[in-house]
């Protein structure tokens, strides 16, 4: 890739989303930096998951950052006594990590400035999404305009964008540009309580959404259940 293109961070979480978010801005013809994050979360197989996505689509560099978040807790993803759901309830579920995407974007900010990035790329989706607040439109635009403003780089006019191309679509129109620009889903692990070699529970929120996806999509379902 030629020295003018641009740098882009994007957060990999090793799901099917923050997947087909990557091999985007790859298409777009960034530079990307790959950034996933051990946060206590329940299992790590997510974890193998983004640096197998990460070497497929020739990343210049996969970080991999430890945070605490368990330490707060207040999540069934970081917070063993509590239960995963397996069965979809109303309003905001107990699998919302408590100012997860704002955590996760701000250090992802931070490295852009490092890099001299001006792009951020994240997953989030607010269409087949599990009730996350941080995870609508509102929110995105909001931390555009925060970048923007707690940043040297931004207030030096190097305006950040953050891009969450995703954010509207269906789990079968993610799974469909997915294949189209040849992720390989068989590589990643969206299931919440997925054991330690990656099999999926085939009863949470994530995996539910996931396999509706693929059959939405006409595309064989590559994950891999216990």
């Amino acid at each position: 890739m030629s020295q003018s293109a641009p740098k882009a961070v994007v957060l990999l979480s090793g799901g099917l989303d923050s997947a087909t978010v990557l091999a985007i801005a790859k298409s777009k013809g960034f530079e990307c930096y790959a950034l996933s994050f051990s946060y206590g979360q329940r299992h790590s197989a997510e974890l193998f998951a983004a640096e197998r996505v990460a070497k497929q689509f020739g990343v210049i560099e996969h970080k991999v950052l430890s945070l605490g978040l368990d330490g707060i807790g207040g999540s069934a993803l970081t917070d063993q006594s509590i239960a995963v759901p397996e069965e979809q309830g109303e309003g905001i579920p107990v699998t919302y990590v408590p100012a997860r995407n704002t955590v996760f974007l701000s250090l992802a900010l931070g490295w852009a400035e490092v890099l001299g990035a001006h792009d951020l790329f994240v997953g989030v989706n607010a269409v087949d999404y599990s009730g996350y607040p941080d995870c609508r439109p509102e929110f995105i635009e909001a931390f555009e305009q925060l970048a923007n403003l707690a940043t040297k780089a931004g207030v030096e006019g190097q305006k950040f964008t953050v891009h969450a191309p995703l954010i509207k679509w269906t789990k079968s129109q993610i799974v469909t540009e997915g294949i189209r620009l040849g992720v390989n889903y068989a590589d990643t692990v969206s299931c919440y309580q997925a054991d330690k070699s990656g099999l999926a529970c085939g009863r949470c929120d994530s995996c539910r959404f996931r396999a509706q996806g693929f059959a939405e999509a006409g595309v064989d379902d590559p994950t891999r259940y216990a």
